[in-house]
């Protein structure tokens, strides 16, 4: 079974390699036709809406955007859509690999919902299919015609999520989950949404028909939706590494604040592109909402004290360590060589907060975190960092030996 543990490790780490990399791919396209779009030059002679000569890597490119479509299907067309679905399509394998399969650790908080592994794992796919449901809905009404106003309801459901996610999860799941809600709706944009609608121009043309505009507005609308929601997402995808992002109660506020720094970036760079200057103020606005996050992370608040930690019941999934075999040796150890950086008012020099949130204090919390100490400090020398504390070979091996007794 500890073979399983560290080829499970290996799995997490290649799925989130090739998220990262169909992530860039999908975002930098993305970035790049935005920018063409709104920088296109459109005083121009002939059928098409605009044109733009670059230069990249020793050549020059000459590109034409037609509004509807060229009166002739050219005979080879790229459509960009792998880089959006491999991206979700990958995302949704790690969530399954490291918080539906870490459940116990990473998806659940007993003191915030008391869930069983598959309510949590329900909980977690049907908020991202409702969530989905809703924009969807709110896009096809009426408020469609008034891109503004509908910016701003999407904006109060991403408050509505991301407050809910915090009511439910841990904050660093909270804070994923609201990422994979906003990068479902970015992928089921293009998916449902502007590539059938790029399909039935295509059709049309075939066919000889005239193509309808409706659907470049439609899919415009959604475009600009996603644009406005990258740099969100990014911030999200990245904040489990950061517990000042997820480990407050004020998690959820800090994801709201993030999506209004997205809106003022993306601003700035879209005026830029638009050549309709470049809005300074901005970024003033952005360094604003970046202090109030910053302020949010570090507002104290009562964490609970160790005594109060140690004297709650253990889970079933923390009684399977606590019970196997070496874990009163594994207990020490932790103690005495991770436990003054991992804890509650950490005592080492320099360190306000527990690494990545994780907290070696109690029974409890060294039983939770069972499979990470296995990882980092039984089978490889990942912590502590530089091994400063002196960790010998021989209580390595004893961590490890505990891990695999329990399985």
């Amino acid at each position: 079974m500890y073979d399983i543990a560290i080829f499970w490790d290996w799995v997490s780490f290649a799925v989130r390699w090739l998220h990262v990399i169909t992530a860039m791919a999908w975002i930098g396209s993305s970035f790049y036709f935005i920018a063409l779009d709104l920088g296109l030059n459109r005083n121009i002679e002939g059928p098409a809406d605009g044109e733009e000569w670059q230069v990249h890597g020793g050549g020059f490119y000459h590109v034409q955007k037609y509004l509807v479509a060229p009166a002739t299907m050219p005979e080879h067309l790229t459509w960009f859509k792998w880089e959006s679905y491999t991206t979700w399509l990958s995302g949704v394998a790690m969530l399954m690999v490291v918080y539906w399969a870490g459940s116990e650790l990473y998806l659940i908080d007993p003191a915030k919902m008391d869930l069983s592994t598959w309510q949590a794992i329900g909980i977690s796919a049907g908020s991202l299919a409702v969530g989905w449901a809703i924009y969807d809905g709110l896009c096809k009404s009426k408020l469609g015609e008034h891109p503004t106003l509908l910016m701003v309801l999407l904006f109060a459901v991403l408050v509505v999520m991301s407050w809910g996610f915090n009511q439910v999860f841990t904050g660093r799941a909270a804070l994923l989950h609201l990422g994979a809600f906003t990068a479902t709706i970015m992928t089921a944009n293009v998916a449902m949404i502007i590539m059938p609608n790029q399909r039935i121009v295509v059709a049309d043309l075939k066919a000889g028909r005239v193509p309808d505009a409706k659907y470049g507005k439609i899919a415009k609308l959604r475009s600009t939706h996603n644009n406005y929601l990258t740099l969100p997402v990014i911030f999200l995808m990245l904040s489990n590494h950061y517990p000042l992002s997820f480990g407050t109660p004020y998690a959820w506020i800090i994801a709201c604040l993030v999506f209004l720094m997205g809106v003022t970036i993306r601003h700035y760079f879209n005026s830029m592109h638009a050549r309709s200057g470049r809005p300074n103020w901005t970024w003033g606005m952005t360094a604003i909402l970046f202090v109030v996050i910053a302020w949010l992370s570090s507002v104290p608040h009562f964490d609970g004290d160790v005594e109060t930690a140690e004297a709650a019941p253990l889970t079933a999934y923390e009684q399977r360590y606590a019970q196997a075999d070496g874990f009163e040796q594994a207990h020490d150890i932790v103690q005495g060589r991770c436990a003054m950086c991992h804890a509650r008012a950490p005592v080492w020099e320099r360190v306000r907060w527990a690494p990545k949130g994780i907290l070696l204090e109690t029974r409890a919390d060294i039983a939770r975190n069972a499979r990470a100490i296995f990882l980092h400090a039984g089978v490889s020398h990942a912590m502590p960092p530089a091994n400063i504390t002196g960790i010998a070979a021989e209580d390595r091996a004893i961590l490890a030996a505990w891990y695999r007794s329990a399985n």
